[in-house]
């Protein structure tokens, strides 16, 4: 490696347990995550021993009570856990970001009944969360989903199909937002569904252009049968879950696009100063170093504004605009470093044989899920001047 090689983010981190946090997944991330990731992104393959090591090490609760086995750490740090891991395989990073949102519902408006039965196994117990809102005809339009679930003496019976279900199929559990009610935003409950309830099945998984490794599949639910001590909140108040839900997973997005980001800056750092043409560094000439400094301000920009919406987050703040803002800016920034990070490795970027294409890939999907952008911008300008049509 030459003397100028990418260094580890200097992190500014609240705590020495937060460092020491760090530290822990920077080496799991070294030694059980990095050495497969191209070969088992390539093949399509879900590393769930992954995170069964990553329950094992309390990293799939992070954000929660340690009462019921979460690692109680603010925002801040959590987030900067899913961007180490993100920067070595997005699968991981997303989908401990996507388990983290489908613990949320219960985390935060379960009862103490449902949490003590429940949240221990989902946090550090080995298993697996979806999160199923998205429909095949409603996506951006969540309010006008349906999948319904019909009152049957004390249980609810759900009928209906998810999709674009990341874990859809291997999750061990599903928090799914269905109708009880009304049309409209307020008809809507939350339920958790255990991934063995009679009448559950996915779709074989979608295929994508990027994160192979990572199964996206639609959910069906044929009469799907549980007990009203799995409703998590009060009825009708399931849309609202599910926006909270987002604000904060919207976050995880754009820790995971500086992630990515990241991992495609110091790749193309890496090959600029070793690359010689004309006799010197291509790193030399003054295009590509104008490039590769303009690639890392948006990377530190991005990294700058999330943290800053975390720690809103953490002070008890209102902080969905700063998110909104957080998932546009960083997952626009993963798209053009990434894209840069290609055109610096000029013909080489364009084969498997390096991990830039990759890092272009999927950094696509970043732009899309959780909200697509043009929503984001919908709900920063909502904040900013009123909603549409007053």
């Amino acid at each position: 490696m030459p003397d100028r090689a990418p260094q580890p983010v200097d992190r500014q981190l609240p705590t020495d347990e937060a460092r020491d946090l760090i530290s822990l997944v920077r080496d799991i991330a070294q030694r059980e995550i990095a050495p497969k990731a191209a070969e088992e992104e390539d093949a399509g393959r879900f590393p769930r021993e992954v995170f069964t090591l990553l329950s094992e090490s309390g990293l799939l609760g992070l954000p929660y009570d340690s009462e019921y086995g979460g690692g109680e750490q603010p925002y801040e740090v959590y987030l900067q856990v899913l961007e180490e891991l993100a920067a070595v395989r997005l699968t991981v990073g997303l989908g401990v970001s996507v388990h983290t949102l489908a613990s949320y519902a219960l985390a935060t408006y379960g009862s103490k009944q449902q949490q003590v039965e429940h949240l221990p196994a989902m946090l550090g117990g080995g298993l697996l969360g979806a999160y199923c809102l998205s429909e095949p005809a409603s996506g951006s339009d969540a309010a006008s989903l349906r999948t319904k679930a019909v009152r049957d003496g004390e249980d609810w019976v759900i009928t209906g199909t998810k999709a674009w279900i990341t874990h859809g199929g291997i999750a061990d559990f599903y928090t799914v937002m269905a109708r009880t009610g009304e049309d409209g935003p307020r008809g809507i409950s939350a339920f958790l569904v255990p991934a063995g309830a009679a009448g559950l099945s996915a779709a074989a998984p979608e295929k994508k252009m990027g994160m192979k490794g990572s199964p996206t599949a639609q959910v069906h639910f044929d009469g799907v049968r549980v007990g009203d001590e799995r409703r998590i909140g009060e009825e009708g108040q399931g849309f609202a879950i599910a926006l909270s839900a987002l604000d904060s997973g919207r976050l995880g997005i754009a820790a995971c696009a500086i992630g990515v980001a990241q991992a495609a800056l110091d790749e193309a750092v890496t090959y600029a100063t070793e690359r010689r043409q004309f006799g010197k560094p291509i790193a030399d000439f003054q295009g590509l170093r104008f490039m590769l400094a303009d690639m890392a301000t948006q990377i530190e920009a991005g990294r700058a504004l999330y943290l800053a919406a975390a720690r809103l987050r953490d002070a008890g703040r209102p902080f969905a605009k700063q998110a909104a803002m957080a998932k546009l800016h960083c997952t626009d920034t993963a798209m053009k470093v990434t894209t840069d990070a290609v055109q610096i490795l000029g013909g080489y970027g364009y084969t498997a044989d390096f991990p830039a294409e990759r890092y272009m890939r999927e950094a696509k999907v970043l732009q899309i899920v959780e909200g697509t952008n043009q929503i984001q911008r919908m709900v920063i300008a909502r904040h900013l001047a009123g909603p549409e049509g007053r």
